[in-house]
């Protein structure tokens, strides 16, 4: 775990010193004793053991891990399948976590559960399986209530409350039924424009509100967006949506929720922002409508969490691996590990929040940093290193300075992606300074 997190890469030849190091690494991710839920296991102790006493947010989406261009060479057994690759049918397998945030600092505390699973190597569509004439229990979609409740589960005693995060995929009626409870409450981006108890339809219900209050949010470019200023208009009120012909038979027949919506205005582009959140919190003033919409944006983290894991990080499904259940293993314990990037993000983006070097690096490592800090820093003020020994911010700074960041605190912050790269050459240098250490004390 630490060698995955100082080299910040997937390939155990290159993690590994020697021969022997390297056959270790993959009889540990072979060996039958070391399964996947005893991973997971220790990585919801290292949760629990974190979150104790906070209220906290629980994220959850889906990535898919594709290893079709390994087909040749990787074993087809149980532990692989199809997937949706773009424009072809794909083999690899699915993860579905619940990423933990602090509600209140967005401190990462780890994962309440992780779902880890893959689809048969036949492809049979939805049609073919008569999806629709499935019990819920028995549909794929059934994962957002089957982690929903294993968080509730886990976390019920250890925290005073917590809210489920979810996007449109997560917008299931029966999940609305089963899991909020006195500490459990859901926060899920509406996908159908379902009919209401009083005849109206959900995406029109609001359309005459009064606006309850706005904001303006400042939206990047990318790709082929231009950046701009948006003005953001809320509006919320309490609705009752209804039980559908498609509902599970024991379903009730309608349930009492809140809808917020944040709407773009006076722009009509395709991208224009309209988010229509439902949630169990009751909303009785703006500032709690305004929190729940921080809350849902939050969900950008996870999607980091699987872009670090893939393509613009560890890049997993490059991995040399050649049995499927050795690189699921991987997998997770790449998910734990980016949990000391978001930490090391976070105690930098966030002044008041305090984090301990100790955390992310050891003792002979922030001697090393020490040293590089000197190397690093200009001769102006601005270019000097501002925080003091112990606070995982000063040796941040390092780290993003080794990835490419220029030192300048009126620049952007760096994000993840910068402190993965710094990471590897971190590693590098540190081995480097070993190496000159040991042999010049001869």
């Amino acid at each position: 775990m630490s060698d995955l997190f100082s080299k910040s890469i997937h390939s155990i030849r290159q993690i590994t010193a020697n021969e022997s190091d390297a056959k270790g690494f993959y009889r540990f991710l072979l060996n039958e004793r070391v399964t996947e839920e005893k991973i997971k296991d220790n990585m919801l102790d290292n949760c629990i053991a974190s979150c104790k006493d906070r209220y906290v947010v629980c994220i959850q989406d889906t990535t898919e891990i594709n290893l079709i261009n390994h087909r040749r060479r990787i074993q087809k057994d149980n532990y692989i399948g199809t997937t949706n690759a773009k424009n072809e049918r794909g083999l690899g397998f699915m993860v579905h976590p619940s990423l933990v945030l602090d509600a209140l600092t967005l401190y990462p505390y780890g994962y309440a559960d992780i779902k880890i699973w893959n689809r048969p190597q036949e492809f049979r569509s939805k049609h073919q399986r008569q999806y629709d004439k499935l019990p819920i229990e028995e549909k794929e979609s059934y994962k957002w209530i089957e982690v929903s409740k294993k968080t509730q589960a886990n976390l019920r005693d250890v925290v005073p409350g917590m809210i489920i995060v979810q996007d449109r995929e997560g917008d299931i009626y029966e999940q609305f039924a089963v899991i909020p409870d006195d500490k459990t409450d859901l926060l899920i981006r509406a996908r159908t424009n379902r009919t209401l108890a009083d005849g109206k339809k959900l995406f029109d219900c609001l359309s005459d509100a009064e606006v309850a209050g706005s904001y303006a949010i400042n939206i990047p470019v990318k790709k082929e967006r231009k950046s701009r200023t948006a003005q953001i208009e809320i509006r919320y009120k309490p609705i009752e949506i209804l039980k559908t012909s498609s509902s599970s038979k024991n379903a009730p027949k309608s349930i009492p929720l809140y809808l917020i919506e944040a709407k773009e205005v006076s722009y009509n582009n395709s991208d224009k922002i309209c988010w229509r959140l439902l949630t169990t919190i009751p909303i009785t003033n703006i500032e709690f409508a305004k929190l729940c919409i921080e809350w849902y944006s939050c969900r950008w983290t996870i999607e980091e969490v699987f872009r670090t894991l893939k393509k613009e990080g560890y890049n997993i499904e490059a991995s040399e691996l050649e049995h499927p259940l050795s690189i699921r293993k991987m997998t997770l314990m790449i998910m734990e590990v980016i949990i000391k990037l978001f930490l090391m993000r976070l105690a930098y983006a966030e002044p008041e929040v305090d984090v301990d070097a100790d955390s992310c690096f050891t003792q002979d490592e922030q001697e090393f940093l020490e040293h590089q800090i000197v190397k690093l820093e200009g001769k102006t003020e601005k270019q000097k290193n501002p925080y003091k020994a112990k606070d995982l911010k000063r040796y941040v700074w390092v780290i993003a300075r080794l990835g490419g960041w220029k030192g300048y605190e009126s620049k952007r912050h760096h994000g993840i992606t910068t402190l993965w790269i710094g990471l590897k050459n971190f590693k590098q240098s540190y081995e480097g300074w070993q190496i000159h250490r040991d042999v010049s004390t001869r």
